[in-house]
């Protein structure tokens, strides 16, 4: 079976940081791209992050670079999202994604395998 499971979530304060983690069963990701989402309440989804498999590329959003960092760890079969500098508006279910191939996709519709999510809250 497929599977993607996200977890590193948690509250935290507005400074502080958190590192996720989307490990993979049933398949290698080796050789695809993942991305992060995430999903606020009231919010649109907003892709946060990817990183292909084929050159190592990554892509970070707007709100993301310069505090995102996006890794792979593939002995590991594992993507990391180390977010630092969190901020109350970073608050959201975040959630892994594999592409259907090596690079990173810009529709949605092309990440075939989605992980369960995992919160992050960012509060004082």
């Amino acid at each position: 079976q497929l599977q993607l499971v996200e977890s590193g979530g948690g509250l935290v304060q507005p400074g502080e940081s958190l590192r996720l983690s989307c490990t993979a069963s049933g398949f290698t990701l080796d050789y695809f791209a993942i991305a992060w989402f995430r999903l606020a309440p009231g919010k649109e989804g907003e892709e946060v992050s990817c990183i292909s498999s084929s050159d190592g590329s990554t892509y970070y959003a707007h709100s993301a670079k310069d505090r995102f960092t996006i890794s792979r760890n593939n002995p590991k079969n594992t993507v990391f999202l180390q977010m630092n500098s969190l901020k109350p508006e970073d608050t959201a279910v975040y959630y892994c994604a594999a592409a259907r191939d090596s690079t990173c996709p810009r529709r949605q519709s092309d990440f075939g395998s989605w992980g369960q999510g995992t919160q992050v809250t960012v509060s004082s």
